[in-house]
């Protein structure tokens, strides 16, 4: 995997489900070339895995900080670390 590449596991808790918050990560990770998933978890929370340059990580993160409108996040976690597996493209996993 290119060294520019970096991969960031996000998990986000609050009211993150139900207020469109995989869509609205995914618009922002399409909208900063990251590559990768989203998905809702059974404990409410939303995770997330990002892929791609550095910087396109960091501005998705920083927009999930916050959420779509009707979202209230409480917490966000985020796991930098190596690529497992190259994704070359961002879907919502249902």
């Amino acid at each position: 995997m290119d060294e520019q590449r970096v991969e960031a596991h996000v998990v986000v808790t609050g009211r993150v489900q139900g207020v469109c918050f995989r869509d609205f990560t995914q618009r922002a990770a399409l909208g900063e070339a990251v590559c990768g998933w989203v998905r809702n978890l059974p404990d409410r929370n939303v995770e997330a895995l990002l892929q791609g340059n550095p910087v396109a990580v960091a501005r998705v993160i920083q927009q999930m900080r916050v959420g779509p409108p009707a979202a209230r996040v409480t917490d966000i976690r985020v796991d930098m670390r190596p690529a497992e597996v190259p994704h070359d493209k961002f879907e919502i996993r249902y």
